[in-house]
């Protein structure tokens, strides 16, 4: 927990709506659109990109969005995800029973993020549109460790450190 760190390999993208596609063809039986284990989840609200870029901006969305799915994808396999703001008891629960991961980028710095993209393809949902999943090729992508494995959480941490402390 706290740990900075560049990202470089492959990423998928995921927000509500393939979210829920995952889970209900978990739940069905059938195979997701790529292997699920050990693979990184970007919560990203990507932009179109201009002529002669990989990718527009390709910010964070709200990870706690994602908290009602989480549990299972991470049963599932899934080791790493990443996005910004908190994660709820539950998410925080299973992160330490899967031993998974989940890092937090800059809400803001889309563009900035997107040098970090070197190829990006749709591989499913696209007719979800900009909540398609989209397969990313990442170099030096950067994130900051918000919970472990072991259970720290930089959030918790952070206010317990400001936090006014009695008498």
């Amino acid at each position: 927990m706290g740990t900075r760190v560049l990202i470089s390999g492959v990423v998928y993208t995921a927000r509500d709506a393939a979210h829920r596609r995952l889970l209900e063809a978990l739940d069905r039986g059938d195979k997701p659109p790529f292997n699920l284990e050990g693979q990184t989840l970007y919560y990203m609200g990507p932009s179109p990109a201009r002529p002669g870029q990989v990718i527009g901006s390709a910010g964070p969305t709200t990870s706690g969005r994602m908290d009602i799915y989480t549990p299972s994808l991470l049963a599932a396999g899934l080791k790493a995800m990443v996005g910004k703001g908190n994660r709820s008891p539950e998410v925080k629960e299973a992160i330490s029973k899967y031993r998974a991961v989940y890092m937090a980028t800059i809400g803001g710095a889309g563009a900035l993020l997107a040098k970090a993209v070197k190829k990006a393809e749709v591989i499913a949902y696209p007719d979800l549109g900009a909540e398609a999943i989209l397969r990313l090729e990442v170099r030096d992508f950067p994130a900051i460790v918000a919970v472990d494995a072991y259970g720290g959480d930089l959030f918790q941490q952070g206010r317990a450190s400001y936090q006014k402390k009695g008498p």
